[in-house]
């Protein structure tokens, strides 16, 4: 069976991920190619994101799949999910063209322009959020965008689409959740957090903490899904005490993930050294 393809085609900035999920479920297509990522439904099902590369550059490489391992990857999930009608998004039809060649598919039967589905004025407004603010859309909710653009900052968005069906007079609404995101790489700067900052912040967070008498040590482990903080502690013995741990992993995830945008993969807590008044047990 050959696989249905459509592109959407517009300018960078012009709101092409902002309305993807719509025109998918208006053509009844299956999955949408955005950006170096394949997204199913409310599923990142495979890829990486070129909002995580850290150059212009690489973000284009990884937004056409240039790279084999990137495009069998994606290749190997369209054919475990059966994937029958695709969505590919791209600044031109060139650019959607190179995108299907690279992932061993035919060119896209048929283009969709943004002017075709978006008005001068909201294209305009699209533009000037991309320009003015440096954010972009993923057309996917938080919890699947966040372990793959951990560090990147990270807003939930749902927006209500209405459209006016020409065979039904009355107006179809539409929930779409999504995220706006602030890439590694933007008109408006490169942002990354250094690790003596994130020691800083979770010794802060920790040490607020009734029963911990003080912070040891902080080692961090970071990667592109996110990152692990190992945590040596002193604590006061107390009736708190058997639930300190569970209370600490819990407070560094909120804590660091709202500060940092950072996605928390663990957080290891192991308690060294235990008070009475002045002495130590351990």
């Amino acid at each position: 069976m050959i696989m249905y393809i459509l592109a959407l085609v517009g300018s960078s900035g012009t709101g092409k991920s902002h309305r993807a999920i719509a025109v998918a479920h208006d053509h009844k297509i299956d999955a949408i190619i955005d950006d170096g990522l394949l997204i199913k439904g409310s599923e990142i099902v495979a890829g990486k994101s070129a909002k995580r590369q850290a150059t212009k550059i690489g973000a284009i490489r990884t937004a056409l799949f240039s790279d084999s391992e990137h495009s069998d990857e994606v290749n190997k999930a369209i054919s475990q999910h059966n994937l029958e009608r695709l969505l590919i998004l791209g600044t031109s039809r060139a650019m959607t063209n190179r995108i299907a060649e690279n992932l061993g598919m035919d060119r896209p039967q048929h283009y969709l322009e943004i002017t075709d589905i978006a008005t001068a004025d909201e294209i305009q407004e699209a533009l000037n959020t991309r320009k003015y603010q440096g954010k972009h859309i993923v057309p996917a909710p938080t919890v699947q965008v966040k372990p793959r653009l951990s560090g990147t900052i990270i807003e939930p968005v749902k927006t209500l689409f209405q459209r006016r069906h020409q065979t039904h007079p009355q107006l179809d609404k539409m929930w779409v959740e999504q995220s706006v995101v602030k890439p590694t790489f933007n008109s408006l700067g490169r942002f990354y957090i250094a690790n003596p900052v994130l020691t800083q912040i979770i010794t802060y967070v920790t040490n607020s903490l009734e029963n911990v008498d003080k912070v040891l040590k902080i080692q961090v482990d970071t990667s592109e899904n996110g990152v692990i903080f190992n945590i040596d502690i002193a604590v006061y013995l107390g009736p708190y005490l058997p639930g300190l741990a569970e209370e600490i992993q819990r407070v560094v995830v909120k804590e660091a993930e709202h500060i940092t945008a950072l996605h928390v993969i663990a957080v290891n807590v192991s308690i060294k050294k235990a008070r009475i008044g002045q002495s130590f047990l351990i």
